[in-house]
């Protein structure tokens, strides 16, 4: 299972429109309005990076009032040796 965050700007004014097409969205775990250079971030599950793909360019790009979005892959901490980091 594949995880990414999805950093999306949205028009101004839109946030809680982008939020509820997005929270109803299949794939999208969560979907959060946040303050800084993005202003909604997405946390999508996909069985692969083709269906990421789909999920993000087919339907989250495709929203009224999206206006750019950024995808950040999360790394299995294993794979870096890095699972002792959560405790």
């Amino acid at each position: 299972m594949i995880t990414a965050l999805v950093l999306i700007n949205v028009e101004m004014g839109s946030e809680s429109e982008v939020l509820k097409a997005l929270r109803k969205m299949d794939g999208v775990v969560e979907a959060f309005a946040v303050y800084g250079n993005y202003d909604v971030v997405a946390k999508v599950q996909a069985e692969s990076l083709e269906k990421l793909n789909q999920i993000v360019t087919g339907r989250i790009r495709k929203l009224e009032n999206v206006k750019a979005t950024q995808t950040m892959i999360v790394v299995d901490e294993k794979s870096l040796g890095l699972e002792w980091i959560r405790t």
